[in-house]
C-alpha cells in the first residue's frame, strides 16, 4: 500500500511530464491520471494526499529536487 513518501516520486514525475514545471494543480492531475488506482487502495492516504503532496514537495525543495520558493508562494513548482 502506498504512503506518503510516494509522493515525492509521483511529484517528480509528473514534473517531467510537465517539462519541468508545473502548478499544483497541475501536478495533481498528472499524479491522479497515473496513480488514481494506487491512491484508492492507500486507505488514509485517500483522503490526505492533496495535503501530503505539498508536503512532498517541500521535501523535495529541502534536498534541492526542486527549485525553492517564497513561503505560500504561489509560483508553478518547478525542477532546478
Amino acid at each position: 500500500m502506498a504512503d506518503k513518501h510516494i509522493l515525492r516520486e509521483w511529484v517528480l514525475e509528473a514534473l517531467e511530464e510537465l517539462n519541468g514545471r508545473g502548478t499544483v494543480v497541475e501536478v495533481s492531475q498528472v499524479v491522479w491520471r497515473r496513480h488514481e488506482s494506487d491512491l484508492r487502495a492507500a486507505g488514509n492516504l485517500f483522503y490526505t494526499w492533496q495535503y501530503d503532496i505539498r508536503w512532498a514537495a517541500q521535501q523535495l525543495r529541502n534536498e534541492g529536487l526542486l527549485r525553492k520558493t517564497a513561503p505560500r508562494s504561489r509560483e508553478p513548482w518547478s525542477l532546478p
